[in-house]
């Protein structure tokens, strides 16, 4: 128990610190002529268009991050053993980092109407937290699979591993034929924020990682899902965009392919035996 404590305690302190470092970076990114101005200048805000006084706006701002990154760190960190358990704590988890978002999103942008605000960050923040818990749950059935095989009931590794890669598959139908429709039926249609810039360049590479991930993590590299994620991309681009957007299948393909190679290598770091006077 100590000791679960006390990794729960790192994880805080590191994600707190790295929350506090991030929004320094974003605010030094972002502030007009801090970056771009001649000659460089440090002398940047901290808030947007908040009416608060520039220093409570600091404060505030790096104690939301702390929290925030905290909340990530912990993110990957079983939260219970039980099905219920599960959902009942992930979504008190979600609650908590949603909170959070939605304070630094006032604090910065208060003048602008609520429902912008929630469009702006809760929701694409909303569809990122579903798909790395989705991509979790379906590393966790794997699990199960694996579990099994171990105990004599289930048979060897198929060929290419399809059997392996079989979850995922309802995962990147997800992911890439059913996620596409949502956004367009909530998208503007004078200016397609949603398909236009968050689906090719946020979700897509996010979903297809971290599932590539959480497959190559616990079934060694799968040679089938990067080409699957592409394939059931590709009516999505012709339905809903044209030719241009073919780059969708491509960016799901390359982020499904970097986590399938990065999950393998994790694995074989964790089953290679140690070296020469190494216990």
């Amino acid at each position: 128990m100590r000791d679960i404590k006390r990794q729960w305690l790192i994880r805080i302190l590191a994600g707190g610190i790295l929350g506090m470092a991030a929004y320094l970076l974003l605010a030094w990114l972002t502030q007009p002529g801090s970056l771009f101005g001649v000659p460089l200048s440090f002398d940047f805000t901290f808030c947007y268009n908040s009416h608060v006084p520039e220093t409570l706006g600091a404060v505030l701002g790096f104690l939301l991050w702390f929290a925030f990154g905290a909340e990530t760190a912990v993110a990957t960190l079983p939260f219970a053993d039980a099905g219920g358990s599960l959902l009942r704590r992930s979504a008190l988890h979600f609650a908590l980092m949603a909170l959070t978002l939605w304070a630094w999103a006032v604090l910065n942008f208060s003048p602008e109407p609520w429902p912008g605000l929630a469009l702006t960050f809760l929701f694409p923040f909303t569809l990122i937290y579903l798909l790395v818990w989705l991509g979790r749950w379906v590393g966790w059935y794997a699990e199960v699979a694996a579990i099994r095989e171990k105990l004599g009931l289930a048979p060897g590794p198929s060929l290419f591993k399809w059997r392996e890669t079989l979850p995922y598959f309802f995962f990147a139908l997800l992911l890439c034929d059913v996620l596409p429709f949502v956004l367009r039926a909530l998208d503007a249609r004078d200016v397609p924020v949603l398909t236009g810039l968050l689906l090719p360049y946020l979700l897509l590479p996010v979903g297809g990682f971290f599932s590539g991930l959480s497959l190559g993590k616990r079934q060694g590299f799968c040679p089938l899902y990067p080409p699957f994620c592409a394939l059931c991309y590709l009516p999505v681009v012709f339905l809903l965009f044209n030719s241009s957007a073919l780059f969708h299948c491509g960016v799901v393909f390359c982020a499904a392919l970097a986590g399938g190679l990065a999950g393998a290598a994790s694995a074989r770091h964790k089953k290679a035996p140690p070296a020469a006077g190494e216990r």
